[in-house]
């Protein structure tokens, strides 16, 4: 993951340090309807020391937070508040994630823009992560009682694998790994018995995918599509 960073640099102007220019930034405004629910729009509420790389400008240092529930990178300046400029040659870097605004595609051609967290990059195949905010409105149930519910915020993961532009949601079940995988569906299934791989852990998708990119490597089926394998899970 870090190499792909690097990579980036090095490709782009290296303007580093330097202001952040206004044509990345978007004004907006804060959202104040969440501010009583319990939990956070926010990956963090804090802004943290982070990047932006574009590939046209260069790179510049920011505070940065990302807001999950309109997916969107926000950034403060004095009383104001703005977000990055979403497109697909302008990556960020907040703390040790990496999110990169993608305009994927599904195996049946659905759109799917947004920004993915990368998690892992292989030879054939890249793993990305999405956060999604579930969100439950406060219940009036039995408030003449006092007993009222608050509302309640909580942030969903999503893993994808990714293949030259069209996304697979990954699976979280042993049975639906193997009819993704199917092609490797036998050493997958003696690999995860074998090495009591978990499919909850991210460091177990990260395995599982790197196992499959190595099995695909070995066979002579190395250059077939797993995502337009006819595969519609």
């Amino acid at each position: 993951m870090k190499n792909i960073y690097l990579t980036i640099l090095l490709s782009v102007p290296l303007v580093l340090f330097a202001q952040l220019p206004q044509s990345l930034l978007k004004s907006t405004e804060r959202i104040v309807k969440f501010d009583d629910y319990e939990g956070s729009i926010y990956q963090s509420l804090l802004y943290k020391d982070a990047s932006i790389i574009d590939e046209k400008s260069g790179t510049f240092d920011a505070k940065l937070r990302y807001n999950i529930h309109t997916d969107a990178i926000e950034h403060k300046k004095g009383d104001n508040l703005f977000t990055i400029v979403k497109n697909p040659t302008t990556h960020v870097r907040i703390n040790e994630d990496y999110y990169y605004y993608s305009e994927f595609r599904t195996q049946r051609g659905i759109e799917k823009p947004g920004y993915y967290v990368l998690v892992e990059y292989n030879e054939k195949y890249r793993i990305y992560k999405r956060f999604v905010t579930e969100i439950r409105e406060p219940s009036n149930n039995g408030s003449v009682n006092g007993t009222s519910e608050p509302g309640k915020i909580r942030i969903n993961t999503t893993y994808y694998i990714e293949e030259e532009g069209t996304i697979m949601e990954f699976p979280m079940s042993k049975k639906a790994v193997l009819s993704a995988f199917s092609d490797k569906a036998d050493e997958l299934k003696a690999y995860m018995k074998k090495e009591k791989i978990k499919l909850r852990k991210e460091e177990g998708i990260i395995k599982l995918v790197s196992k499959y990119n190595a099995l695909k490597n070995l066979g002579p089926e190395s250059s077939k599509s797993l995502l337009t394998n006819g595969s519609n899970y």
